[in-house]
């Protein structure tokens, strides 16, 4: 009787409400991924102190966005951002605003310090590219230029595409 009675007022179209095109279907406060090697040993970690999650396009927003990308020899690439945005199939990351890649110094390695903005980051092969101006600094010397690419991965590739200027000191 209950049922019919609900049918009869119309009432059980109250509660049904359309969600706005573009909405969270999920988010997250202190988001952490990893990704492993077949061997298990890390690849890459992705962190970021908000995360929401789109529904109508599967994008990832971030909010202050850090990657590490490991490698066996050295110490990690670290690369941190104001904002980013995974795509759907995960497979790019556009890290917005001001970008800092850094790697500490080690046995056989110097300290390097990469500062840039609006980089575009593929984490499944290790790679970065920007289209914007790039500083690289391994101190005493700095290298200037419009437009980067990055490799993370073992061979490590750091090229500059136009207008390279730099500052060396040799002893």
């Amino acid at each position: 009787m209950s049922w019919w009675l609900v049918k009869l007022t119309g009432s059980d179209e109250f509660g049904r409400i359309a969600a706005p095109a573009h909405s969270p279907d999920y988010f997250s406060k202190g988001y952490t991924k990893w990704e492993m090697s077949e061997f298990g040993i890390p690849k890459s970690k992705l962190m970021a102190d908000e995360m929401v999650h789109y529904s109508d396009d599967s994008t990832t927003h971030m909010v202050n966005p850090l990657m590490f990308f490991y490698n066996e020899k050295t110490p990690p690439w670290v690369v941190k951002s104001e904002a980013g945005i995974l795509s759907a199939d995960g497979k790019d990351l556009l890290l917005n605003g001001e970008v800092a890649v850094e790697r500490a110094a080690a046995e056989g390695v110097r300290e390097l310090k990469i500062y840039t903005s609006n980089l575009k980051v593929k984490p499944e092969t290790s790679y970065a590219e920007t289209g914007a101006w790039a500083k690289l600094v391994s101190l005493p010397n700095w290298t200037t230029g419009i437009g980067m690419k990055l490799t993370f991965a073992d061979p490590i590739h750091i090229e500059l595409l136009s207008n390279v200027k730099g500052n060396y000191e040799t002893k």
